[in-house]
């Protein structure tokens, strides 16, 4: 199910009002239904993988809780039970064509025989992001962080709670178990905060990031067709797409779980306001960075090692990162770049600083925060072309074409390409109301660095804070694109 649906818009009030309907010890069963009927609407069948992962992290977090911190040596087979098993699913499922193809084509390099045969199977929607909440809950349980759940219907509900079950905010059990078992009351303040929250994400979602993916999808799936500045816009339009795209669905989950009385991780902070490449990954989908800093790069050593090391541990970090965003070395590249970045940054930062000084940027501190979060954006937006593009070709194409249309003031200009997109179907339209979103959300970012929108609107009169409300749904009904088009994350 789409949170962007016509069903959603009907199954969301209906669980609410049964929840708070429900007896609070009987709750927990209203929400896992629920979960797994959001679940079960894309696809039925793979509701048993879901429940077989479940089934496998819960008995083996029983079965570590049996083995005091003295006896941690004794955990270790069910936690490697419990990694096996979610690895191998995500493997099968996500990698095993992949990595199939790839030796295929060495093979045939070589001219070699090659005949392991590829499966066809459709990747589980969400499978990157509950296999990977799962196994934190399992490590953490392994290292005595927490206790294991003794109840298996709240350790279901906390694999499978629909707000993020399929794109995250990857939730640590430490946060989301207890409050799974706790009684929220009916608040009129905070479930009006989170639908706030919801329709904000609705509106990065259906009017950026819906009606950017018209122009991004018809240039980026067909790249030689253009050049220039086309190429150039399109990327910067992506780079808005996927914010939007998966910060809104970050929004309306934060918000669905807020109106319940669930408090949720904040997963994205303006991202594309850092001021170094280390910065970005603070404010970008902060759950998987998190993620991968507690049970990947500080298990591998994080930065108390000798720098060669450190370097390596960083660099492997956000490798395996892009492979997890997606089975196709595009990501591969888009991961090693981000690694690289951080290293070159640790390896050049005093000859940078002292670059700083020598042009007079340190004693001008607003030009230097705008240089380094232009120099860090564009950084992002190269990165950005790997991420999109369809193969690596391709992304070289976009790459060397974008740079001639630099080169070439006079095309540039002219942005004859561009035109392609603009005299497209209502292509002028979907430019402006597109523009037009992003300066509004950049707006309210502003805000943010002062204070809170929410607080802001609730201080004015009722006639004001209505009229903003009507203004917005009348907007996004006009101007908004309806055709239920899924998130980009959920290919992952």
């Amino acid at each position: 199910m789409l949170f962007n649906s016509t069903e959603f818009f009907i199954f969301f009030p209906a669980v609410v009002t049964l929840y708070f309907l429900t007896p609070p010890n009987r709750r927990w069963l209203i929400l896992l239904l629920a979960s797994y009927y959001f679940y079960a609407s894309w696809r039925p069948a793979y509701t048993l993988i879901l429940l077989g992962s479940t089934l496998i992290d819960y008995f083996c977090g029983r079965a570590m809780g049996r083995y005091s911190d003295e006896e941690k040596h004794k955990r270790k087979p069910y936690l490697y039970l419990s990694l096996f098993s979610n690895l191998s699913i995500l493997g099968l499922f996500k990698y095993y064509n992949f990595f199939n193809d790839s030796a295929r084509d060495v093979a045939s390099a070589l001219n070699m025989d090659y005949a392991v045969p590829a499966f066809e199977l459709l990747l589980p929607m969400g499978i990157s992001f509950y296999t990977f909440q799962t196994m934190s809950y399992s490590i953490d349980v392994y290292h005595g962080r927490i206790k294991p759940e003794r109840h298996l219907g709240v350790f279901a509900l906390f694999v499978t709670f629909f707000p993020q079950l399929v794109a995250g905010p990857i939730e640590r059990a430490g946060n989301l178990l207890e409050q799974l078992k706790t009684h929220h009351e009916f608040s009129y303040d905070r479930i009006v905060g989170g639908l706030r929250r919801m329709g904000w994400g609705f509106f990065k979602k259906i009017m950026i990031a819906d009606n950017l993916a018209l122009m991004v999808n018809q240039v980026y799936n067909n790249p030689t067709d253009y050049e220039g500045i086309t190429l150039i816009i399109s990327t910067v339009f992506f780079a808005f797409q996927i914010y939007c795209d998966f910060s809104g669905y970050s929004d309306i989950a934060i918000g669905a779980a807020q109106v319940m009385g669930f408090r949720l991780m904040e997963n994205f902070r303006r991202p594309y306001y850092s001021k170094s490449i280390s910065e970005f990954w603070s404010r970008w989908h902060i759950s998987l960075s998190s993620w991968f800093r507690d049970y990947l790069y500080i298990p591998l050593g994080g930065n108390r090692v000798v720098k060669w090391r450190w370097y390596y541990n960083l660099f492997i970090t956000f490798l395996v990162s892009g492979l997890w965003h997606g089975a196709n070395w595009t990501f591969v590249v888009w991961g090693a770049l981000h690694g690289f970045y951080l290293v070159f940054a640790i390896v050049t930062a005093s000859q940078r600083d002292a670059m700083a000084r020598s042009l007079g940027l340190t004693s001008r501190p607003l030009l230097y925060k705008w240089v380094q979060v232009l120099s860090v954006f564009a950084l992002v937006l190269f990165s950005w072309v790997f991420f999109r593009a369809n193969s690596i070709g391709e992304a070289i194409y976009i790459l060397q074409s974008s740079v001639a249309g630099i080169g070439n003031i006079r095309q540039l200009l002219a942005g004859i390409d561009l035109q392609h997109i603009l005299f497209m179907d209502q292509g002028f339209k979907v430019f402006a109301v597109s523009v037009i979103s992003i300066m509004i959300m950049e707006t309210v970012h502003l805000i943010q660095r002062h204070g809170s929108v929410s607080q802001l609107i609730s201080q004015k009169p009722a006639v004001v804070r209505w009229g903003l409300y009507y203004a917005a749904i009348v907007a996004v009904l006009l101007f908004g694109q309806f055709g239920h088009q899924e998130f980009i994350y959920f290919q992952f």
